[in-house]
């Protein structure tokens, strides 16, 4: 960790947990947490102890969909289609940029610039603590997995692939 203020994004990641009246602390790292197994080594936690953001694009509507998934699983992107009621497809990274405000490895799982369909991987439910990023890919930040749904206002699923 670094003891220098947080960088622009990270701040506004801290700013909006502030706003939701959350007092986590977003952590910057030396190394890199861009993916979940660099986030675990840094950290020192277990891989499924992340809580990686993706977004996808739903294919009728074009809006942002936000799965958070434990870092150890797979995404089954057929499953969250018919959670939400459409298909989804891959994002690109202006498409993530756009519709979240930031770039991908670092996006939170709040602060969006457009509030995403929002779901969260029941399996991080299973740890005490989780870490999700927090706007950089080197900024994280520790929460209970029950916090993410409140925060989020996600729906938890079982979204991995079997």
């Amino acid at each position: 960790m670094t003891a220098n203020p947080l960088k622009a994004s990270a701040r506004r990641v801290q700013t909006a947990l502030a706003a939701l009246g959350f007092g986590f602390e977003v952590r910057e790292f030396p190394d890199s947490t861009r993916t979940s197994a660099e986030a675990a080594a840094a950290i020192g936690c277990a891989v499924g102890q992340i809580a990686k953001s993706l977004v996808f694009r739903a294919r009728q509507s074009g809006r942002p969909v936000l799965v958070i998934a434990s870092g150890a699983n797979r995404v089954d992107e057929k499953k969250v289609g018919r959670l939400i009621g459409e298909k989804i497809g891959r994002a690109d990274a202006d498409f993530v940029r756009d519709k979240t405000g930031f770039a991908i490895g670092g996006v939170p799982p709040v602060g969006h610039a457009e509030p995403p369909v929002t779901l969260i991987d029941r399996d991080l439910l299973d740890f005490e603590e989780i870490w999700a990023a927090a706007g950089t890919p080197n900024a994280v930040f520790r929460l209970a997995p029950g916090e993410l749904a409140e925060m989020t206002g996600g729906r938890t699923a079982d979204v991995k692939t079997d």
